[in-house]
């Protein structure tokens, strides 16, 4: 099944750069125009940045051969050697070669970008669950800023901030500076920025700092996924200057940047908002927004009827909308109500297809939901740091802050759609498939308060590895297996990059899992200590392969897209049972971690997997799980938890409790 996560972002130094003064408008009224003024261009790296490299074939069957061992038994394992040896002698080689050549001829972009881009747009399943994940954010420090309507309109100057920085390039490149105390300094950025474009990369390489791909952030603006029969397509209209909100199911849009493209004034934007949360009006009989959440065949369908109707206007200016903001009308209750609710709702308040909804609660409750197809968590994780510290350290305005006695009803459009029978019975129809679905959606979460990322780097060990440890000793010890695990991990490090898979199932996690599980009192503290530290040295190892573009999932997805767009018959390889059952993401798991984020978390990707949300923290491990019928998501976290303390315990020297 598909990868829609998180994933693994690269790690990065202070969010907002030294030497970036906010630009003040020139006449003194409303707010700042900028987030930052950075003297390297946004996007002074993005010609030099190094390829994607294509693995030799004989890494990525080695690769892959080893993920498999942990998976299958001694006969089952013999098959699925035979078939790798045929298919590295054979077709995949000659299908290899093709890429290779056609990667040659393609220079301007990495060889994985146009078929995941296919992989997402042709995929006929709803977006909600299968692929849009959500990021909620910390509330804001100062708690009388959490009020809706003052934390709307500051996260909203903070995002229209952020686009003209981005665009008029001010923003800071994203760097990921292995050295910062040489790379992260006004001395270094004087000097690289009169390095040509060309060249700058090498620059940054040799004081230890990898600039990223910034290619998908265009996207994060003006862009709306929409529904086409068998492909869908990816829509951006950057001249528009409207804002899309959403509130009780209606529409609403007012501009948010006047003619010269300056920000409108933070007291207007405030006043639309309060003009937008005093409708009364009832919540409407056929909220259209259920139908982004439809099959997309089926959307695409009833949008042609929409436009045929005498609406196309009307959707034209929910596509090209800035973002979509989505006011909810109650308080969050819970972490397990802010899951639910940021990651599906009820389906009458939300554009699934918009590139990002931004959704703040009736108490300030704050989050980013995303369409996935157009890019990654490296760029939505980069806007959602900013958008968070500029809304909390420069906020535009207070809670004393009167909003402006301009014409909001004059400026304010509501929007209106005309609705035949057949869009009224799809709507219904939308409806009750989204409210049978998300009823059979479990979510739960722990935090695990004995320690974090201090702890266990003091013991030598990678956190993320102790934590996917902790999966892999859950699951056996719930199901007495070990299953397909997945973890992303962005490639943004090249052009064009978008994610490969970490295998955090190894031969070392199972041996691990199964002393701790199975037979803790016949293993000494010293001897489980020595199995973790293998456990954790490997995994650091497929974390760096997969970030340098050395894993094989993608590779071996790349060769079958291939064969298909050549219409080969699909090679024996890929119908082996042991691809397909690795490819069946049972574990399916993103980490994320950021000052800013409160929790991250999406649907699992097969109807019998988990889909695992994580943070290590300094001193304590978040975990947001979700499940369907047939799994159970609070007895595996309570499996998460005991691996966790078994860990710690073994760590301290202490016996395994049974």
């Amino acid at each position: 099944m598909v990868p829609r996560l998180l994933l693994r972002a690269w790690p990065r130094g202070p969010t907002l750069g030294p030497g970036a003064p906010c630009r003040p408008l020139s006449a003194g009224s409303g707010p700042a125009q900028y987030l930052q003024h950075s003297i390297v261009p946004t996007m002074h790296y993005q010609d030099s940045l190094p390829r994607l490299p294509i693995p030799k074939l004989e890494d990525t069957i080695k690769r892959y051969l080893s993920a498999q061992k942990p998976l299958l038994d001694d006969g089952q394992f013999r098959k699925t050697e035979q078939f790798c040896k045929s298919f590295e002698n054979g077709i995949g080689r000659e299908l290899h070669k093709q890429l290779v050549a056609q990667d040659k001829q393609n220079k301007q972009t990495s060889y994985i970008s146009g078929p995941w881009f296919d992989m997402y747009l042709t995929a006929r399943d709803s977006v909600v669950l299968n692929f849009n994940p959500f990021m909620s954010f910390n509330p804001d420090p100062k708690p009388e800023y959490n009020d809706q309507l003052t934390r709307a309109t500051n996260m909203i100057v903070s995002a229209i901030r952020f686009l003209k920085t981005l665009r008029d390039g001010l923003l800071e490149p994203e760097v990921f500076h292995l050295n910062p105390a040489k790379s992260n300094t006004d001395t270094f950025k004087r000097l690289i920025r009169f390095v040509p474009s060309s060249l700058s990369w090498y620059g940054a390489y040799l004081v230890n700092a990898y600039p990223l791909d910034m290619s998908q952030y265009f996207r994060l603006f003006n862009s709306t996924r929409l529904p086409k029969p068998t492909r869908d397509e990816l829509f951006t209209d950057d001249k528009a200057k409207h804002l899309l909100v959403l509130r009780r199911g209606h529409f609403y849009v007012f501009d948010i940047l006047d003619q010269d493209g300056n920000i409108v004034s933070a007291s207007e934007i405030q006043a639309h908002l309060k003009h937008i949360l005093s409708d009364v009006s009832p919540a409407p009989e056929f909220p259209l927004a259920y139908l982004t959440s439809e099959n997309r065949d089926v959307w695409a369908e009833l949008r042609q009827e929409l436009i045929s109707s005498g609406n196309e206007e009307t959707l034209r200016k929910v596509d090209s909308a800035v973002f979509c903001l989505c006011l909810d009308d109650f308080p969050i209750k819970d972490l397990i109500h802010l899951s639910h609710n940021m990651l599906h709702g009820d389906g009458t308040n939300r554009w699934f297809d918009k590139s990002f909804n931004l959704i703040i609660a009736k108490d300030g409750t704050a989050a980013i939901h995303f369409e996935h197809a157009w890019g990654d968590g490296v760029a939505v994780l980069r806007f959602f740091n900013e958008v968070f510290n500029d809304s909390t350290q420069a906020p535009a305005v207070t809670p004393q802050s009167r909003p402006a006695t301009t014409g909001s009803s004059a400026a304010v459009q509501k929007l209106s759609f005309k609705l035949n029978d057949a869009l009224k019975t799809g709507i219904t129809a939308a409806k009750e498939k989204f409210d049978a679905t998300m009823k059979t959606l479990t979510i739960d979460c722990i935090q695990f308060q004995r320690g974090g990322k201090e702890f266990l780097k003091k013991q030598k060990l990678s956190p993320d590895a102790v934590a996917q440890l902790a999966f892999q000793m859950a699951f056996l010890r719930q199901y007495g297996q070990t299953v397909a695990t997945y973890e992303s991990c962005s490639t943004a490090a090249f052009k064009h990059g978008r994610t490969e898979t970490i295998r955090p199932a190894s031969i070392f996690t199972k041996r691990c899992s199964e002393a701790f599980v199975r037979e803790p009192s016949k293993h000494g503290a010293g001897e489980l200590q020595q199995m973790m530290a293998e456990c954790s040295k490997y995994h650091g190892q497929l974390t760096k392969e997969a970030a340098m573009g050395q894993g094989f999932d993608r590779h071996l997805f790349a060769l079958r897209y291939l064969a298909a767009a050549k219409g080969i018959a699909l090679p024996e390889f890929y119908l082996d049972p042991a691809y397909r059952q690795i490819n069946h993401n049972i574990l399916s798991t993103s980490t994320l971690s950021s000052p800013a984020v409160k929790l991250g978390g999406f649907a699992p990707v097969v109807s019998d997997g988990f889909g695992i949300g994580y943070a290590v923290h300094d001193n304590w491990i978040g975990c947001n799980v979700s499940s369907y019928p047939g799994r159970n998501a609070r007895e595996f976290l309570e499996c998460v938890e005991k691996a966790l303390e078994d860990m710690f315990d073994a760590l301290e020297g202490k016996p395994i409790k049974t």
